[in-house]
């Protein structure tokens, strides 16, 4: 990714966004020896490196032995998994990070998923101490974001932090990442379909910002992973590389506008529904790319078959008219799920029943402050939606 020409295109629109906050993006094979060649000139030492037994074995233990041929001691800190076998981005992680951070600690290296990720994020924004990331399968777009969605006391919320300083993926280790979690990949980037819409909507209903090159950014990264969906499925080096990147391109669009309207609109507020239910329930966790796509299925469906038909009963005429063609614009939701299909998803990594799926589409439009066209609906109707499978 070219961040020289990304900045060119932000100070070409003329609008005002936050700054890039990452300085270097490298997405290569072999750039686990980039990481360690960057971390070696950053610091003098102090390096604090975090991973779960899965990613350390992945990636971490190769940079760390990449680090002492630098000079370089590393910390290691592995995150305990909870009884399911989950590392959850809560409370008793959280302080398990803050507990291994020491004065002499120059930065944090999170090497693994998107949870690990939150945790290095939040310990990192709260403490000061600047991370780089080094993600061990293209699952998630909040890699380059500045959000850390946390679970406290069983409620999950979303803390706007900070950035990695730099993001190292290498693809001869995002290749060898189970196919589930580069499906959930995918399926992270399908639900910018309708989170775009509902953040359109949100400018349009309720005046809420808007960035038309925040917007353009997340549809490019989009249409890519969805043009290189069969070499996705097929976890080819090119498929991978353009799948984290278009993961990539996403987070970094959330970044300069501040917050995550691009990426997450009602499908993002369903999965986290769901996961909600999940923790109180102490159920074991679902990938959470694997659950967008199955929200981004129902939401399609919803705004397309239920809601268009009785749009001019929700909003003004003018508003109608600019609302309308933007829903009839959402693709199929069979296509989608045609889409999902080939890059490696499937239903089954999703058991989601009925009735919970009733739940959400009535109430997780509360779990935000931000309007979408489910919480139009919702506000409206009353709750008459009706849940959908395939």
């Amino acid at each position: 990714m070219n961040m020289n020409s990304l900045q060119q295109r932000i100070e070409e629109s003329g609008e005002t966004l936050y700054p890039l906050p990452v300085e270097l993006l490298v997405v290569e094979e072999n750039a686990l020896s980039k990481a360690a060649e960057f971390i070696a000139r950053r610091v003098d030492n102090g390096v604090l490196l975090v991973a779960d037994q899965n990613t350390h074995k992945a990636a971490g233990e190769r940079l760390q032995k990449l680090l002492e041929t630098h000079g370089h001691y590393v910390d290691l800190h592995m995150l305990e998994p909870n009884i399911n076998g989950d590392v959850i981005a809560d409370e008793a992680s959280l302080v398990d990070v803050l507990l291994k951070i020491e004065a002499d600690t120059q930065l944090i290296v999170a090497v693994g998923s998107g949870t690990i990720h939150d945790i290095v994020r939040f310990v990192s924004g709260k403490t000061s101490k600047p991370f780089v990331s080094i993600p061990t399968a293209p699952s998630v777009d909040g890699f380059t974001s500045l959000g850390a969605p946390i679970v406290l006391r069983g409620e999950k919320k979303t803390y706007q932090l900070v950035a990695p300083i730099a993001l190292f993926a290498d693809t001869s280790v995002l290749k060898r990442a189970p196919s589930a979690l580069i499906a959930a990949g995918f399926g992270d980037m399908v639900g910018k379909y309708t989170s775009l819409l509902d953040w359109r909507i949100g400018s349009i209903v309720k005046g809420e910002p808007y960035s038309p090159l925040v917007a353009k950014l997340t549809e490019e990264a989009l249409f890519s992973c969805v043009h290189a969906v069969d070499k996705i499925g097929s976890k080819t080096e090119e498929g991978v590389s353009v799948l984290m990147e278009g993961l990539l391109l996403s987070g970094l669009a959330m970044a300069l506008f501040g917050y995550s309207h691009s990426a997450s609109g009602a499908e993002h507020h369903l999965s986290h529904y769901w996961e909600m239910k999940a923790l109180e329930k102490g159920e074991k966790q679902l990938l959470h790319g694997a659950k967008v796509g199955l929200s981004t299925l129902l939401i399609n469906r919803l705004y397309k078959e239920e809601i268009l038909p009785v749009i001019d009963e929700l909003m003004s005429e003018e508003q109608v008219e600019r609302v309308r063609p933007l829903i009839e614009t959402l693709p199929e939701a069979a296509w989608v799920k045609e889409l999902l299909e080939t890059a490696g998803w499937s239903e089954r990594f999703v058991p989601i029943t009925p009735e919970l799926i009733n739940q959400s589409l009535l109430h997780a439009h509360l779990l935000r402050e931000r309007y979408t066209l489910l919480r139009l609906y919702n506000d409206k109707k009353g709750g008459k939606v009706d849940a959908y499978r395939s």
